[in-house]
């Protein structure tokens, strides 16, 4: 939570001077490019993952009881990327995104799940487009079903929201022999490879 608030005071302060900061693109554009990083690398992770080890789920001595598959990881976090876009923009989400936390149960196969997913990207990036100077501090209903919270905050939660739960399909990939990423980084210019 320390870090969350941390986060969220750097993010408020910087935005005070969005204008001058993020040029004529606006401060949209800054969440519409964390929207960008999530169909990257949390996306990318999704469609890596071979669609007979959806259903993996890690096993052990009363570590893993009742944790989610890497099917349910995936909806997840598309549940909450269409819950997070219409709290920001205001919209339902163009979906029937179900009553839990982990999307309809009607999705069961990895093509059904990914196309899920990309319609929730789908709608953020529409919903990142919306925040402006004027509205950032609106009061919105919170994606989480509990009261009210700026519409910037919000919008924050998105991405590290994704990246606790792209850990744990990390951990789930690895297990199952999937490297994330697309590679080697790049060289760096001027240096040695």
């Amino acid at each position: 939570m320390r870090n969350t608030t941390a986060l969220l005071a750097v993010l408020a302060v910087s935005f005070v001077t969005a204008p001058a900061v993020f040029g004529a693109e606006g401060l949209g554009k800054v969440f519409d490019d964390q929207v960008s990083t999530v169909e990257r690398e949390v996306l990318g992770l999704a469609q890596k993952m071979p669609a007979d080890k959806y259903d993996f789920a890690p096993t052990g001595p009363g570590t893993f009881t009742g944790v989610r598959t890497y099917a349910l990881q995936v909806r997840h976090i598309a549940t909450y990327i269409y819950r997070i876009a219409a709290s920001v923009s205001g919209e339902k989400a163009p979906v029937e995104i179900g009553p839990t936390d982990n999307g309809p149960d009607t999705l069961k196969t990895k093509d059904e799940i990914i196309d899920y997913f990309k319609g929730a990207l789908a709608f953020a990036h529409k919903a990142m487009g919306t925040i402006n100077e004027k509205n950032m501090y609106d009061q919105v209903p919170s994606p989480f079903g509990r009261g009210m919270m700026t519409r910037v905050a919000a919008a924050a939660f998105l991405g590290q929201h994704s990246y606790d739960h792209y850990g744990q399909m990390v951990v789930y990939a690895r297990m199952n022999n999937v490297i994330p990423g697309g590679g080697p980084p790049p060289a760096v210019k001027g240096k040695a490879k």
